[in-house]
């Protein structure tokens, strides 16, 4: 008996050191640029002429731990800094899901200053950083797929 409870307790220690390494693994994964790391999703929005009125971005980070975003972000240009305010919402997991049990969506949406769109179209490099509650900041540039897409949707 002494022996089961002793292969038992070994066996829940490392399940417990595989499932907290896992998830701290996931919620603080590196990545190069912003679609690695996120899921992103960039609109821009035309008058009935067809002229360029606004830009906005939609993210999907999916994470363990119940860490909120903040309702703010920045877009970096070559440089220059263009503060904004986020519209943010976290899913608790879905019941049910098999796959992802204990897996959070964390969703930011966020609308681009009309001054950060010309800079966007110059721009060699374009970073978005976005922040936790806990003290964990997201700060990543576009890759360059990513970056020539935004270009051609903010042609006027």
């Amino acid at each position: 008996m002494k022996q089961f409870l002793t292969i038992f307790g070994v066996l829940l220690i490392m399940v417990g050191i595989f499932g907290i390494s896992y998830t701290y693994n996931v919620d603080h994964r590196s990545a190069e640029h912003l679609s690695a790391y996120c899921t992103i999703d960039f609109q821009t929005s035309r008058n009935e002429d067809g002229k360029l009125e606004g830009a906005v971005m939609s993210l999907w980070d999916y994470r363990y731990d119940a860490a909120k975003l903040e309702r703010r972000a920045a877009l970096y240009t070559d440089g220059d800094v263009w503060e904004m305010v986020a519209t943010v919402k976290q899913t608790e997991p879905k019941e049910g899901d098999e796959e992802h049990p204990f897996q959070r969506e964390n969703k930011l949406f966020v609308e681009f200053p009309k001054s950060s769109l010309a800079a966007i179209r110059k721009a060699d490099e374009v970073r978005f950083r976005f922040y936790y509650d806990n003290g964990q900041t997201i700060d990543l540039p576009l890759n360059a797929p990513d970056l020539e897409y935004w270009k051609k949707q903010l042609i006027p």
